[in-house]
């Protein structure tokens, strides 16, 4: 069974324009894949903490953990079989100040786990282990464009991502929605119909 993992990171419930698009998203590939399982990982409302001490200990020791250390990398470790399920990722990341929201960089820093979703060789070299696996991301701006010398979203996200080991990413841009939302709704919907076909 084919199975999606959709991703928001808006803090605007009603009216991201993030959280719209990746709902249509994640409606058409229902069309594609009806019987596709799909999970909800609202970043910016699940209260996923940032790394702390208790954390940062426990991911470089492989037993004797403390009752702290066990409860601080739970919640990684089901995020994490989360993700090694999902077929296709659908990420909404609006920028919030140049670059991706806080809630969705906490969300990357609890699913990098080396061993888990990526290795190093003996020489040091990481290598992803999230493999076959399709990436959908939605970048709103209000004014920024994507690509320009202010973007510090799009080429953090598909170089994370890369790392993981997820190659094959798509990106559906919304930028600069403030003056040009009409125009890049159109794009985006062409770029869209090229990805579902």
């Amino acid at each position: 069974m084919m199975k999606l993992l959709k991703i928001n990171s808006s803090g605007r419930r009603g009216m991201s324009i993030s959280r719209q698009k990746v709902d249509e998203i994640v409606s058409k590939l229902l069309v594609k894949y009806p019987s596709a399982d799909v999970r909800v990982r609202d970043t910016a409302y699940d209260n996923l903490p940032f790394l702390s001490d208790h954390f940062i200990e426990a991911i470089f020791r492989n037993d004797d953990l403390s009752e702290e250390q066990r409860g601080a990398i739970q919640l990684s470790d089901r995020l994490v079989n989360e993700l090694m399920e999902s077929d296709i990722i659908v990420i909404g990341a609006p920028m919030y100040n140049f670059g991706i929201p806080a809630c969705l960089k906490a969300y990357f820093d609890l699913i990098a786990r080396a061993g888990k979703t990526f290795r190093y060789t003996e020489q040091g070299y990481p290598i992803g282990l999230l493999k076959n696996k399709k990436a959908i991301v939605v970048i709103a701006t209000g004014g920024v464009p994507i690509g320009s010398p202010m973007d510090f979203s799009k080429n953090y996200i598909a170089a994370f991502l890369g790392f993981l080991g997820i190659e094959d990413i798509e990106f559906i841009a919304l930028d600069e929605n403030r003056f040009k939302l009409e125009e890049k709704e159109k794009k985006a919907d062409e770029k869209l119909a090229m990805i579902l076909n």
